[in-house]
Parts: C-alpha cells; structure tokens; sequence
C-alpha cells in the first residue's frame, strides 16, 4: 500500500492535506515490474495516473517503424497527466529499465484531485506544460530530421539516373573517340578528293543539327529507321540494325546514302562500308555528349535546388521568391510525383518578392504537399494556384484525393492529433505550418475539404515597396 510519506516526496502532492494524502493512498493500486516490462504502450487508452517509488521507466516514441527514446522518469516521479486530461491515447510507450515498485490511480481520482485543490492543480499543469514542451520540441526535431531524410533519399535517387547516365558516357567515349581517329587515318590514305570529304562533312553537320535540336519526332524516326536498315541490309552491312537507329537520328535519307556510298560498292577494301560506320559512330558520339550534357545539367539542377531550399548562404530571413521556393520542393518530390500524380501550375507571375523565413517556408510547402501526395494514394492531380490583391500573396495547394473527415475538421492543427498509423504520423505537421505561417509571418491559414478535393490556402504579406 503507498503511505504517505512516499506521497510528500513530490512536490504537488506537498499540496494536500492530511486527509486527502491519505484518500489517494487508499486508491492507490500496486504495480510491480520486472525490467523489461511493459507499462503501456503509445496509442492505449490512458486512464490512469502512475507514481514511481522505486526504479526508473524508459519512454519511447514510435517513428517510421523504429522506437526512439526520448527520455526516463525517474523514483520518486508521477507521469501519465498528460493523456488523462488530455483523453488521448498515450503519446509515448513506457518501459521498465530496472525492477519498478509504482502505483497507479485512477483518472477519475486524479482528477477529483485537481478540482479540489488549486495549489495541486496549478503545480501539476507547471510540470505538465514543460513536459509537453519537451516533448514537442523532441518531435519538432525528428520530423526535420525525418523530413531531411526522406528529401535526400528522394534526391539521391533522383541524382542517381543522370550521375549513372554521365558515367557510362564518359566510359564509352574514349574507344568511340579512338575507333573515329582510325577511321579517319584509312580513309585519308586514299587522297580522297576535296569536294567529296566536305559533302560527308555536311551530311554529318546536318545529322548534328538534328539530334541535338530533336527536329525529328518519334513516328517519324521509327519510320526513317526502319527504311535504312532495308537498305543498309541490302547494301550488305553486318548487324545494319547498330547502325540505322544512329543514322535515322542524324536524319539521314537514303537517296542520300546511294549518292555518297556509290563510287564505293566496288571497294573490296574497308572503305567499302567506313563512310557508314564513321557517320553512324559520329551520331552516336554527339548523342553521347548530348546526354551526358543533360546528365550534368539534372545534377547541377537538382543540387541548385537544394541550396535554393535549404536558402543555403544566406540571413535568416531574406527576399523569397514563392514560386521558386515551391518549384523547389517538387523538385525534391518529383521521385514520389511521377509515379502517378499529374501537378497542374497555375500561377500569378507579378506577385513580387517579399521578405520572409525561406527555409520555414519550404517547410510549409513540404508539409502540404506531402500530406497531398499521401491523402491521393500516389495517383491524382495535385494543383498549385498562386494570386495576388491587398498586399497578400494567396497559395492554394489543391489535391483530388480523399478530403478530410466532417469529424475531424476542427481538429487537424492540435499539436500531437493525427490521423496516420502510430509511428507514421507525430500530430505536429500541420501545427508546424500553422505556427510558421501565423506565428512566423503573420499570415493566414484556412482549409475547405471534400471527397476529390482539398484545398489548403496560405495568405502572407507583401514586403512594402
């Protein structure tokens, strides 16, 4: 049975009287635990307020799967307040480190209690309050972090394509390079007049022009190419199909082909069909540089990007561009988007730059348009609508998903409250953007949700100009 004397080693239960020290000891039930044990887990119903005597209790929070500690009571402490005044499941799982001796009481007691007794009552919502503090700022904390990872999972896969791209270009380019050189040493050996070097020069200028311009369109290539491997295989070429895909990208014809290859059907030598392979392998050499261009481009795009997010080099708060910190953050998601989601632009190109928290804001962006792309599932249309009037700059994130219950509409931006699977979802997203957009920048946030279509509106001010 607790006594009393255990009781007054906590500073609220100071506050009581004789009498009701004694209530709560006679209410008090027993628990003993082994280390290892579990007292309750993150999501249960709590109903009951825990005073430790002996032993220590280790607290857990559930985040994408994994449990993480994030902290421990110690004997003498109580816990358990939070979700009995709350009536919320319990935000965290507690486990036994070493042997525990604790009682617990009923919430009911508990909070007869708090109505009795002011002085408890105040203390206890002291204690309470830091500890909901602490363990907000905790979660604050790994969603950033767990928000940085799923970011740079995103961009490090979508690195991974152009930087593969580069690298097998950058490989197959030193023999193309050398097997063109020989080429060019045979034919030169044959004093080859002038006039018909240059006219094999501007057919390959020509083929340049069009692979990189992309002036032929693809039912058109498939066509030309499927012309120029009949005629190369007539022509007698081994494995002709290496080189009609290159030879149709360089748009080359096949009147073309019998004007420059005729004076060389007879050759029994190597120069019977070189023209074709070196044609062929210089189109393929400046497709080569042409993706890998793009290649490096995506890499210097997707990094550019990132700095542009994070407002890397820069004071904490400085001119933002919103349609830039937006594209941004697609930029960031385009792995989860392209599996199935269509995004639709519609924005007010004179809304001018204003002076706000650049990385906060890209967090709101990356809130909402997450929480866009979970609620349609990964297929949809996600829209952005930007406009501008009375000095506020208004951004709609739109999506066609499954809109958000009647029931919980009033509730989505309580700290802690979520709708997702414990582990999933901390309860702090949406009050992040919330006190970011209000707190930080003196907007607005409102919502209007239904089946197929949720719209999230950020209203900031204008800079004065």
């Amino acid at each position: 049975m607790l006594c009393i004397e255990e009781l007054i080693d906590l500073d609220p239960f100071q506050q009581l009287p004789q009498e009701r020290l004694q209530w709560v000891c006679d209410r008090a039930q027993t628990v003993e635990l082994s280390a290892g044990d579990v007292l309750s887990h993150e999501g249960d119903p709590a109903c009951r307020l825990f005073i430790l005597v002996k032993g220590k209790i280790n607290i857990t929070r559930r985040s994408e799967g994994v449990e993480i500690p994030i902290g421990q009571h110690e004997a003498p402490s109580f816990f358990g307040e939070i979700p009995v005044l709350t009536d919320e499941p319990a935000p965290v799982t507690m486990r036994a480190l070493t042997n525990c001796h604790l009682y617990e009481l009923k919430g009911e007691d508990f909070r007869k209690l708090l109505h009795e007794c002011r002085n408890f009552e105040r203390m206890v919502f002291r204690i309470m309050e830091r500890r909901v503090r602490g363990l907000e700022s905790f979660i604050r904390g790994r969603e950033k972090m767990a928000a940085l990872g799923t970011l740079a999972a995103g961009l490090a896969h979508e690195l991974n394509n152009p930087a593969s791209a580069l690298v097998r270009t950058l490989g197959e380019m030193p023999a193309a390079i050398l097997e063109l050189q020989r080429m060019n040493l045979v034919y030169g050996q044959r004093n080859v007049e002038e006039a018909h070097t240059q006219d094999w020069l501007r057919v390959r200028d020509r083929g340049y022009d069009a692979i990189l311009n992309n002036r032929l369109d693809p039912v058109t290539l498939s066509d030309r190419e499927s012309v120029l491997l009949e005629w190369l295989e007539d022509y007698g070429v081994k494995q002709a199909w290496k080189l009609a895909e290159p030879l149709a990208e360089g748009g080359v014809e096949v009147e073309t082909l019998d004007r420059m290859m005729e004076r060389w059907r007879n050759d029994e030598t190597e120069l019977r069909e070189i023209g074709l392979h070196w044609l062929s392998l210089s189109f393929e050499v400046i497709s080569m540089i042409k993706h890998g261009l793009r290649g490096a481009e995506r890499i210097s795009e997707l990094v550019q990007a990132m700095k542009s997010y994070t407002y890397l080099d820069q004071g904490v708060q400085q001119e933002v561009n919103v349609h830039q910190g937006l594209e941004d953050t697609l930029r960031l998601f385009v792995h989860k988007l392209k599996c199935g989601i269509q995004v639709e632009r519609n924005y007010d190109r004179y809304i001018p730059k204003t002076f706000a928290y650049g990385s906060e804001l890209n967090q709101v962006w990356t809130n909402l348009i997450d929480n866009a792309i979970d609620a349609m599932d990964g297929k949809g249309l996600l829209e952005i609508r930007t406009h501008h009037c009375d000095r506020f700059a208004h951004i709609d994130i739109i999506d066609s998903g499954s809109g958000i219950p009647p029931e919980i509409k009033t509730r989505i931006f309580e700290p802690f409250f979520t709708t997702k699977s414990v582990g999933r979802g901390s309860g702090l997203g949406l009050e992040t953007v919330r006190r970011i957009v209000e707190n930080r920048h003196h907007g607005t946030l409102s919502f209007e949700s239904q089946p197929g279509r949720t719209c999230f509106t950020i209203c900031l001010p204008l800079s004065n100009n």
